[in-house]
């Protein structure tokens, strides 16, 4: 909801000027881009199955990359390829002018996460291969459809201003948005608009709830030995990194609610009869905030220390990612939400529906269906300084990196309905609703409200100068972003290859041809929806 004052208006007028337009003028291209998205409906299905097909991990989306930056291309923008050196990143510009809006999505998949779309319980197409179990597939075919639908009436309009559309690269392994940051990436951007996949239509402000973290693999070296013949002779680094584990596990105890610590030995060694003389283990130290996070990562240094001198054993260690905790931009996220409610979430079939509730009794959940109300954009909850009365510790969870880009400019998160309610995350089961009319229809529905948010953008500036003095003077007025990122870390764009390289050549027989099949469940041979017997009805 556009409520700023007449003074910020004329503030930032003499930058946007020339887009200001009428409210019944801009009703009207709104109306404009509902109809435009509405024509592209089979665009972006083709689009959401085409990345669904190629699947890929982070690091190595090269199919998704080509294949979205040539969908790009086509329609007029510049592509930059191998942003901040890392080979599947890119940026896509149209336009000239302020202000310059931000468009981003990620792309990477889940590990081990193949499954058939529309199929309600566990079939893989390949076993053991990964697969879109968080819905990344549906994100940047959103944000090209809006973009492309704006760029449109920009066109007729003759307004001013400059379209950038960007991919989330292994943001699984939040491995790249931080390197992003310090690229250079926003140093000019007015607003951020990012998209995310759900289950509603929603979007919020203020903190996020989320952990941020840091990313850290410590790899121990020993000296070989016979382990049987002579294992007195040997320095075994697989000793260190139980031992680090083990001490990192008795200091649970004493961390925060919000602390998050989790990991995976990543190198065990060779085999039992020889005492390995290279181990590695890999940690994500989650936390509500930068000190707290740093404070991990500190006795996380310990734990390794310790490990050697119990060892006789070096480490060293290196930075595999990096998130902030996000903080949303209010006046973007409030006039968001007036778009949210202007578009409304899709109209399901009942064979949506069918699906949904197959789904949900597959996994043992409540059998509620896809969302038919929207949700409400609620304030945050009030934070309080760790000891001060009524204050409550945060509680952890998930990180995103785009944290990181929420504390270098204005930033929202939208999210979009294109999943099914009730999925664990990061799992097979979050894949099944993501090549189905359910993602299409829930693309279509975030396509609309982003497009309408940058058309607000790019005609109210004092929307712009609201945002500014929100980060400004009150997200940023007493915490300050510092990037987690050191001189000298670089990106690990080698994680990843070796699975890749295994399931690839399997993976690309099943690439989606749409010259051929209308949709990829067509092309599967799927039938929409497959259930269990008896599943699936009303309940």
């Amino acid at each position: 909801m556009l409520k700023y004052s007449l003074a910020a208006f004329f503030l930032a007028g003499t930058v946007f000027a020339q887009n200001t337009i009428s409210a019944e003028k801009q009703a009207a291209m709104k109306a404009d881009l509902v109809g435009e998205i509405d024509h592209m409906k089979k665009q972006a299905q083709v689009m959401v199955d085409s990345v669904f097909s190629f699947g890929e991990l982070g690091f190595q989306e090269f199919e998704t990359s080509k294949y979205l930056t040539g969908v790009l291309e086509k329609e007029g923008f510049k592509i930059e390829r191998g942003f901040a050196g890392i080979p599947t990143a890119w940026v896509a510009s149209w336009g000239e002018g302020k202000p310059v809006i931000s468009l981003g999505s990620d792309i990477d998949d889940i590990p081990q996460a193949s499954q058939k779309p529309g199929v309600a319980y566990h079939e893989p197409m390949i076993e053991g291969a990964p697969g879109h179990g968080e819905g990344h597939n549906s994100g940047v075919p959103l944000n090209i459809i809006a973009a492309i639908a704006v760029k449109k009436v920009m066109e007729r309009e003759h307004l001013k201003g400059t379209i950038r559309l960007w991919p989330g690269v292994a943001e699984e392994l939040v491995g790249t948005k931080a390197y992003f940051v310090k690229a250079g990436m926003f140093k000019d951007v007015d607003i951020c608009l990012f998209t995310h996949v759900g289950n509603n239509l929603g979007v919020s402000w203020g903190p996020s709830g989320q952990n941020g973290l840091v990313s850290i693999e410590y790899m121990f070296k020993g000296e070989s030995a016979h382990a049987a013949g002579a294992p007195w002779r040997g320095k075994s680094a697989l000793d260190a990194v139980e031992l680090m584990d083990v001490g990192y596990n008795f200091r649970r105890e004493h961390l925060r609610l919000a602390t998050r610590v989790h990991n995976v030995i990543t190198n065990g060694g060779d085999q039992p009869n020889v005492v390995p003389p290279n181990a590695a283990v890999w940690y994500y130290f989650r936390e509500a905030d930068y000190d707290h996070i740093m404070n991990l990562w500190r006795i996380g240094d310990n734990m390794a220390k310790a490990a050697t001198l119990m060892t006789d054993t070096e480490y060293t260690e290196r930075l595999l990612g990096s998130a902030w905790p996000g903080h949303f931009s209010k006046p973007i996220a409030e006039d968001m939400y007036e778009n949210i409610k202007k578009v409304g979430l899709p109209q399901w079939s009942e064979d949506d529906q069918k699906l949904a509730r197959a789904f949900q009794a597959e996994l043992k959940q409540p059998v509620r269906g896809l969302a038919t109300k929207l949700q409400e954009m609620r304030p945050p909850r009030e934070e309080r300084p760790e000891g001060e009365e009524g204050a409550q510790q945060p509680m952890g969870g998930g990180s995103d990196d785009i944290g990181d880009v929420s504390w270098t400019l204005p930033t929202v998160t939208l999210r979009f309905p294109s999943n099914i309610p009730g999925g664990p995350g990061h799992n097979w089961a979050n894949a099944i609703s993501m090549a189905t009319p359910i993602a299409h229809k829930g693309v279509i529905a975030g396509a609309k409200v982003q497009a309408m948010t940058m058309i607000d953008i790019l005609t109210h500036p004092e929307l712009v100068k609201s945002a500014w003095d929100y980060y400004n003077n009150v997200q940023t007025k007493v915490v300050k972003y510092k990037s987690f990122v050191r001189d000298g870390d670089k990106p690990a764009i080698w994680l990843n290859e070796a699975t890749m390289a295994k399931y690839r050549e399997q993976m690309k027989k099943l690439y989606y041809n749409p010259a051929k099949y209308d949709t990829y469940l067509e092309q599967l041979g799927i039938k929409y929806p497959t259930v269990r017997s008896g599943a699936g009805s009303n309940q």
